[in-house]
């Protein structure tokens, strides 16, 4: 196991700067999740952790050792940084078997042959690839290729493993199998698992702490999965961790009104002070009824768009010119007779809400 510190860390492409004195501390066995939109660095990073890049300037500590320090000189090569990496595309050896595969570190390493033999069976155990140990890489599937990359990443018993965007090529069904898995070998063994994704669903399903970086490389908030979703340290992230509503409400004496809407906001009290707010809140935030032309239930909404996803239905609800999403329970729908269509008039209600000073546009809920 391992932690890791990185300090005032920078790395520049020409004349553009991708990390700029970026700093992190990641927690001896502990599951990290590095969360952020393509390009914005944080394939960069794991790559300066370990050690196919150095950095411009910052340290880089991993358990302790000094492993990149410009300002001394000090960069220490992958192999001597005790990590495994499992990468987005596999990787695997074609013409090697899955035994070949995951022995190859070993192999390098001259390790002895039955200590050799005993720590491969052993990570192909961990990742339930056995009696798959002569099969090809042609003759599996994409998950067991993947569990291929995994069991060759663990057989070395690194202190850190760094996983980057590993499930992406994965359908939906592999991507939650494998999600599973990792959690599952990083309780079993105790290894430090620094993971990168833009998904933020397999973020928020396996790490212990996120971090999320916004487009420029800069760190925006860290913590908890629950603690990230539920208490957002702004728009930024409220937006990024899944489909945001955004309804701009202005202040006028002791009331709230909806902007283009005349009759008092009567849901969630903000816990902000200004004249100028915007409620936030996810689709699931949202109740519905049908409309019976009373101003105090809720607020006046059209359905744009109704849509059956199986265990759910999906609204687009025009709210005064501001479009929000609405997901409710299927079963709910049925016994409550909230199956509305395109053109019904409803009346939207909220359960809950993040609240942000300032308008702030309503984008990507279509």
């Amino acid at each position: 196991m391992a932690d890791i510190h990185i300090a005032g860390v920078t790395k520049r492409y020409g004349e553009k700067n991708v990390l700029d004195t970026f700093s992190l501390e990641i927690r001896d066995g502990e599951c990290f999740t590095l969360l952020g939109p393509s390009g914005c660095g944080k394939t960069v990073l794991l790559r300066l952790i370990a050690g196919f890049e150095p950095p411009d300037g910052g340290v880089i500590r991993i358990d302790g050792e000094t492993v990149a320090d410009p300002a001394s000189g000090l960069h220490l090569p992958p192999d001597q940084r005790g990590l495994g990496m499992v990468f987005q595309d596999y990787a695997v050896w074609p013409h090697r078997d899955v035994y070949e595969n995951v022995a190859y570190p070993l192999k390098l390493a001259r390790t002895e042959p039955s200590v050799l033999r005993e720590r491969t069976m052993r990570a192909i155990h961990l990742v339930g690839l056995e009696g798959l140990e002569k099969r090809l890489p042609s003759q599996l599937s994409g998950g067991q290729q993947q569990r291929v990359a995994l069991a060759r990443a663990l057989v070395p018993e690194p202190r850190l493993l760094l996983l980057d965007e590993p499930l992406n090529n994965l359908d939906a069904n592999l991507r939650e199998e494998m999600r599973f898995e990792i959690k599952s070998l990083q309780k079993k063994l105790g290894v430090t698992i620094l993971y990168i994704t833009h998904d933020q669903e397999i973020a928020l399903g396996i790490s212990d702490r996120i971090a999320v970086m916004d487009e420029h490389g800069r760190l925006r908030q860290t913590g908890a999965p629950e603690e990230v979703y539920e208490r957002p340290a702004d728009d930024f992230i409220f937006r990024f961790l899944g489909v945001a509503n955004l309804l701009p409400v202005r202040r006028e004496g002791e009331a709230l009104y909806v902007q283009g809407i005349s009759a008092p906001w009567r849901g969630p009290v903000p816990d902000k002070a200004g004249d100028i707010l915007t409620a936030g809140f996810r689709p699931s935030d949202v109740l519905l009824e049908h409309d019976n032309g009373d101003d105090s239930a809720g607020l006046p909404g059209v359905v744009c768009r109704a849509s059956f996803l199986g265990a759910q239905m999906d609204y687009l609800i025009d709210i005064a010119g501001t479009l929000i999403r609405a997901a409710l329970p299927a079963h709910e729908c049925l016994n409550r007779n909230l199956l509305f269509v395109e053109g019904d008039a409803c009346r939207v209600m909220l359960a809950t809400a993040q609240w942000f000073e300032g308008e702030i546009a309503n984008r990507g809920v279509l």
